[in-house]
């Protein structure tokens, strides 16, 4: 296969998703070093975090109207360069009220880039299950390197630099970006916005059988991976007894199983459909939370972060289930409205973790996120045998 300019788009998309990530996944592996700076709780770092993940949700649908308004890529330039611009301001939080205004800013413009590099990859590929779990593989790329990167650092240096050095991340593939990706214009430079945030047209997509059966789908599997990439090191630590490192290691492994095999994902829904696909990760996500939990030793730990990091690539088949229910003209602004509308309420993943540990346990707390994932089973299983079509 040739290399053409739509490769191109694709690998820089993905290292611009891969550079968002970084930023935000490098707050979990030292949640501990920034408690004991701050003297504050799981639940004030919870409660941090979900702000960070709450704004990054509210941001998909007025990111794809920016883009059609100004064009894909100056929106996903800013989300790269905005990116360093977060990381600083809270690499250098004297009180933890700033802290938490830079996670909450580090989710808002991390979040300008997922829906409109995603409309501009399903516009230039035929089968995109494929492409999509390519560029959804940035996030567990950076996943992989930055626990351990930014623990190394953290253990020499401190937190603070360990969070500054994902701002040169940033800066590095926005110039990559800049360089190789050529602007393509706005697709309606005279959009009216106030027109899109029009109450009766968003409810009729959202109302869509197919779309808000997938939306109930995203919502209890995306609470899942929101409270894992919150506090899974955590669970390591207090839970398991791992230290920092193992359990950035280990971390690292979640993400490097969840890279690698979410590609098979997408290609399994091509073949098979999407919801077989997602049924399937459901049960190895579930299986992999119980091995957690139930198991001790690291055979025990590996075995369940596999298994946990494979279910955790649903987003492969569930994106394109998405798309494959908008039309052409639909999928920039549709897809970044049902994101927001799945990802704000999972948002409360961070949240509810943090309480329910702090409350009773990581065991009845990671029990929790179990129950969730048999909830998107039950659901799967009836829509199969309903015989919907969706």
């Amino acid at each position: 296969m040739s290399w053409q300019y739509r490769h191109t788009v694709l690998v820089h998309c993905t290292l611009a998703f891969f550079a968002t990530m970084v930023g935000r996944v490098a707050i979990s592996p030292i949640v501990p070093s920034i408690t004991n700076e701050f003297t504050v709780s799981n639940t004030l770092i919870g409660a941090s975090l979900t702000g960070m993940w709450l704004s990054y949700a509210l941001v998909q649908y007025p990111s794809g109207i920016l883009a059609t308004r100004y064009g894909e890529r100056r929106i996903i330039l800013l989300s790269i360069g905005g990116t360093g611009i977060a990381c600083l301001v809270i690499a250098t939080a004297p009180h933890f009220a700033i802290f938490f205004g830079g996670t909450v800013l580090l989710g808002a413009i991390t979040g300008l880039h997922f829906s409109v590099a995603t409309a501009m990859i399903t516009r230039s590929f035929d089968r995109i299950g494929t492409p999509i779990a390519i560029h959804n593989a940035g996030g567990p790329i950076a996943g992989l390197c930055t626990p351990i990167a930014v623990s190394w650092i953290a253990v020499r240096y401190g937190w603070r630099p360990a969070i500054a050095a994902t701002g040169f991340v940033a800066v590095v593939v926005f110039v990559l970006f800049a360089a190789s990706v050529r602007s393509n214009g706005p697709r309606s430079p005279d959009l009216s916005l106030a027109k899109q945030f029009r109450l009766r047209p968003l409810f009729a997509v959202l109302s869509r059988p197919p779309i808000a059966f997938t939306s109930v789908v995203a919502i209890l599997a995306e609470f899942v991976w929101n409270a894992l990439i919150s506090f899974l090191p955590t669970f390591l630590i207090v839970y398991r007894g791992y230290s920092p490192t193992e359990s950035g290691v280990l971390f690292a492994l979640y993400f490097l199983t969840l890279g690698t095999l979410q590609i098979g994902v997408g290609s399994l829904s091509d073949r098979y459909g999407r919801n077989v696909a997602t049924g399937t990760c459901m049960i190895a996500a579930i299986a992999g939370l119980a091995i957690l939990l139930a198991l001790p030793g690291i055979a025990a730990a590996v075995t369940g972060i596999v298994l946990l990091g494979f279910g955790m690539g649903w987003g492969a088949s569930v994106f394109p289930q998405f798309m494959d229910h908008l039309s052409e003209s639909e999928r920039e602004t549709g897809f970044g409205l049902v994101r927001t509308v799945y990802l704000v309420i999972a948002s409360s993943g961070s949240l509810a973790l943090g309480i329910l540990a702090d409350q009773f346990g990581w065991g009845v707390s990671f029990g929790a996120l179990i129950a969730s994932l048999v909830v998107v089973c039950c659901l799967l299983l009836a829509n199969w045998i309903r015989g919907t079509g969706y």
